[in-house]
């Protein structure tokens, strides 16, 4: 080409629209992702009542003040990951929304998208393990201590850290390989012109 943005074939700008369009879905999701994770985020905080006696029916069954102090702490964090992630997300969308061709296939702004794009990723992730152990303590408030060795307790617990471990398991490798594919795309793009 001549130089000239203008003068760039549609055919030229159709591989980096397609690149956005997987940016801002990608953006669009997580953001959908951790709306969801955040109502549950409120949901495990109005579990954390002081003095509730646990389904167990023993009294050292019952979760201490510990339990509780820790559920609203881990819910708050997890609260702030997921917050963390919504925003750099939204950020980044509004970024790939206005941003120029010029300067989308700036090798410095690609660095800043691959970054932000790796914060809201991995926010989203810390936010999953903290909301999970908020709701291992959720489970021993409501059933019972894991250390009164409550069957209905281990096993609820056991199934949701195996069921998040396994959904970790496929969204992070997913979630990576659409990022780098979307950032070979630009280079590559950016290597032909």
């Amino acid at each position: 080409g001549t130089g000239d943005p203008e003068a760039s074939t549609p055919s030229d700008k159709e591989p980096l629209n397609n690149v956005r369009e997987i940016h801002q879905k990608a953006l669009d999701d997580l953001v959908n992702v951790n709306s969801l994770f955040t109502l549950a985020v409120f949901v495990g905080l109005s579990m954390a009542r002081q003095g509730e006696r646990s389904l167990e029916n023993r009294t050292e069954c019952d979760a201490d003040v510990g339990n509780a102090r820790r559920l609203v702490v881990n819910e708050v964090v997890s609260f702030a990951c997921f917050l963390l992630s919504s925003l750099v997300a939204k950020a980044l969308k509004i970024h790939v929304t206005i941003c120029q061709e010029e300067d989308f296939k700036n090798t410095r702004n690609q660095i800043v998208r691959f970054s932000m794009l790796m914060l809201s990723v991995w926010a989203s992730v810390f936010g999953c393990i903290f909301l999970t152990v908020s709701m291992v303590d959720v489970i021993q408030i409501k059933v019972g201590k894991l250390s009164c060795r409550s069957v209905h307790a281990w096993r609820a617990a056991g199934a949701l850290i195996a069921i998040v471990l396994l959904a970790l398991s496929i969204y992070v490798p997913f979630m990576m390989t659409a990022i780098f594919t979307s950032v070979k795309n630009v280079q590559r793009k950016v290597g032909k012109q």
